[in-house]
């Protein structure tokens, strides 16, 4: 089982980024996955400066993934694309099925990214032969889901063409939208943002009436209130899951890397917050927790 840093979600400063693929390259994570995956206009690191990271990160013995943006409303968003299909070096995780069509017309491998809408056997045969060869199951299915859907003939028959990969720890991306929230919850357009979502690095939190929190409003990106933690179930994973994915956070990415490896099998389980859920994994309500 290895372990994985998803793309940063948040817009962060440069210097802050920086700082924190530093951390990463001298930490105990495998792959680390870079590219701006939500809004266009996060342009603090461009195409070269990930490329930069990338050879940092690849001579510090990582394995490096770009990740495509998930929404794409423009043509300038298209051109931005090519220049990570085209990269020439680092696979891509294809995140909209535009990256996907980009990377198959040049005979590219890629991942699919969780927002790929892939729930059947059928489709996962489909982008196996488009060249997948790694797949990052949707956040919201659980572990009984993906054992039935890797057991079934048409999966089985290809399942050494693909790895899987499961988002477990971090506020999970659920949707997407053409309006930014964050500029809306303060009464700003989408056009004239003035990139105000840097000064929440986690995100706005969304309460509902009863101030229980159910979301966090992160530009277009809506994400789930509760953080995502997986670390006590990776024993049910053994056998399933070849990557676990942690969602970098402005605080505490690399502690909760080395809890999660030191409970691959179980022998240092974690109390959990009540702000943490696992409830999709083990098929309960999404922002439950269970054992």
């Amino acid at each position: 089982m290895k372990f994985s840093l998803g793309p940063v979600q948040y817009f962060w400063p440069k210097t802050q980024m920086q700082q924190f693929y530093q951390q990463a390259a001298d930490s105990a994570v495998d792959i680390v996955y870079l590219g701006e995956t939500v809004c266009s206009k996060r342009r603090e690191l461009k195409f070269n400066d990930y490329m930069a990271l990338a050879h940092m990160l690849r001579e510090a013995g990582k394995q490096v993934c770009l990740s495509s943006m998930t929404l794409l409303e423009a043509p300038s968003e298209l051109r931005e694309l090519s220049k990570y299909v085209d990269n020439g070096e680092f696979v891509l995780e294809a995140n909209d099925t535009s990256a996907i069509s980009g990377l198959q017309q040049k005979s590219l491998p890629f991942i699919a990214g969780a927002a790929i809408n892939c729930y059947n056997q059928h489709t996962l045969r489909r982008l196996v032969a488009m060249g997948m060869t790694r797949w990052v199951m949707p956040v919201e299915l659980s572990q009984q889901w993906l054992a039935s859907i890797l057991g079934q003939n048409e999966s089985s028959a290809i399942r050494d063409k693909f790895e899987t990969e499961v988002f477990a720890f971090g506020h999970m991306p659920l949707a997407w939208s053409g309006r930014c929230f964050t500029a809306r919850s303060e009464n700003r357009s989408k056009d004239q943002c003035e990139l105000c979502c840097i000064h929440y690095p986690q995100g706005r939190d969304v309460a509902s009436q009863d101030g229980t929190q159910v979301f966090v409003l992160n530009g277009i990106q809506t994400q789930s209130g509760y953080r995502y933690n997986l670390v006590n179930q990776l024993p049910s994973m053994q056998g399933l899951v070849d990557i676990v994915r942690l969602s970098p956070q402005p605080e505490g990415t690399f502690d909760w890397l080395n809890k999660f490896k030191a409970n691959i099998t179980g022998q240092a389980p974690q109390t959990l917050s009540k702000t943490d859920s696992n409830g999709y994994w083990l098929q309960l309500a999404g922002m439950a927790s269970g054992h």
